[in-house]
């Protein structure tokens, strides 16, 4: 099993005992998911933060795994995040949801994906409005000074059909 050096669309739900996430515990999730993606040298080409999931797509460099990235990002926030609510304990639920990526047409559903969950979880009428997700840079549209988190750019081959 390949657990590295792919493309792979991951998900994460909140702990279902948990208050769901604010805006204000949305800016510490994505500094503490980028001290990680700097950290552990991991790609993040697309992602969503919403108030009880977030969704990305990591491309773990070996020997890093897409788990090992996985735990030091949920790790990672669920520090903040508790410091910032003066709670303890349990944030993410122990299990995520991940998927290798197999080809361009893949890749590029699931981002449109990840960017309309807002839209059809009712928190905006366009992936473009919801500020907690990479839809703008993928729009053009992101302003480089106020970006909440960096997304790496990736050339994928032309050709939908072709395997990633």
């Amino acid at each position: 099993m390949v657990l590295s050096d792919r493309f792979f669309f991951v998900t994460c739900r909140l702990f279902r005992r948990r208050t769901p996430l604010s805006t204000l515990e949305f800016a510490a999730f994505a500094d503490a998911f980028e001290s990680r993606h700097k950290q552990f040298s991991f790609l993040v080409t697309a992602w969503v933060f919403l108030p009880n999931h977030w969704h990305a797509i990591l491309f773990p460099k070996h020997p890093l795994t897409v788990s090992n990235a996985m735990n030091s990002v949920k790790t990672s926030s669920t520090i903040g995040i508790n410091w910032t609510r003066g709670e303890s304990g349990v944030l993410w639920q122990g299990r995520f949801f991940d998927r290798a990526l197999r080809t361009v047409k893949e890749y590029r559903e699931t981002v449109d994906y990840i960017h309309w969950n807002p839209v059809k979880a009712g928190l905006a009428s366009c992936p473009e409005e919801w500020p907690w997700s990479s839809a703008l840079d993928y729009a053009g549209r992101a302003n480089r000074s106020k970006r909440v988190l960096a997304i790496d750019s990736v050339e994928l081959p032309a050709d939908e059909r072709a395997r990633i």
